[in-house]
């Protein structure tokens, strides 16, 4: 039996509306044109749809059975066609992140949140860009944006610039380096540095100062958390290099103090990369926007 749409949409307008001649007004088709159709469904199936006789017209047993498909297929329909409406109109998507700064949790969730207030039907995820290469799997489709401190050339991706960030040095109060003005790459040579549980090169303080000045630290004790890290340090287990927005409130801790890497200070920029097809996209531009104003908050708070 060959069944479409508009039979079930047939079905149901008689069954509501108890006669051709109503159901073929909404329908917005002739009653001699709904006959037909009624008569072709009738010689598929082999067997009467309505009881003619009745008035209002009613459906046959065969016809309930119709008339439930139609009940269960059509709201079904309708619920897919509004959903490919929202696509077009970009109320719907997904967003899926990778982000390759693993401090970055700690502005990305705040972030999350006010996003997810203007925009609750995205499919909102994460996942850490640490265990692949996330900037292949943005081009792949398979995240829709990767959150990076290092840009790259690659053709169909945008890097939209989000905040400037200083990592900074982080002790005890009573440690002997909180004496001083500044941090320098050879300070490091006597301490055990407390890191994320990501490769070096991902380091700030590894990068951007230990790789330059061939330094290395007299141990690295990785640790997941910022809060443990903060601890820990606290605790005077060991020294640690934080992002700003990190070790926003450690001005009011007394146990710990926080010092620049080196007299000037180190500077970097995440960016947000997309697919150049998508940055525009009225969700995308949300979240990028968001990404810009809402971790400075945090950073303004550290003072």
């Amino acid at each position: 039996m060959h069944l479409e749409f508009r039979h079930l949409r047939t079905i149901k307008a008689i069954h509501e509306e108890g006669g051709l001649a109503r159901a073929a007004d909404r329908l917005h088709i002739t009653q001699s044109a709904l006959s037909h159709q009624i008569k072709g469904l009738e010689d598929q199936a082999g067997l009467e749809l309505f009881v003619r006789r009745a008035k209002p017209m009613k459906l046959s047993p065969a016809g309930m059975k119709l008339l439930r498909l139609a009940e269960d297929v059509l709201p079904r329909i309708a619920a897919l066609e509004d959903e490919f409406l929202s696509l077009r109109k970009g109320r719907t998507g997904r967003l899926h992140i990778a982000i390759e700064c693993h401090a970055c949790f700690d502005w990305l969730l705040p972030v999350l949140e006010a996003f997810r207030l203007s925009w609750p039907d995205i499919d909102v995820d994460i996942r850490p860009g640490l265990q692949f290469e996330a900037l292949p799997a943005l081009l792949r489709e398979e995240v829709d944006l990767v959150v990076s401190s290092d840009p790259e050339k690659l053709a169909g991706v945008d890097f939209t610039p989000l905040f400037d960030y200083e990592p900074v040095f982080v002790c005890a109060a009573d440690h002997p380096l909180a004496t001083r003005p500044c941090i320098d790459a050879e300070d490091f040579a006597d301490q055990s540095l407390i890191t994320y549980p990501v490769e070096r090169a991902r380091l700030d303080v590894f990068s951007q100062l230990l790789f330059a000045a061939g330094v290395e630290p007299k141990s690295i004790r990785q640790v997941e958390l910022s809060a443990v890290i903060l601890l820990l340090v606290a605790s005077g287990r060991g020294v640690a290099v934080l992002p700003d927005w990190v070790v926003r409130d450690s001005a009011r801790h007394p146990s710990l103090v926080t010092r620049r890497l080196t007299q000037t200070g180190i500077t970097r920029r995440l960016y947000g990369a997309t697919r150049a097809e998508d940055t525009a996209k009225p969700f995308m531009a949300q979240m990028l926007k968001l990404s810009r104003t809402e971790p400075p908050k945090l950073q303004r708070r550290q003072g």
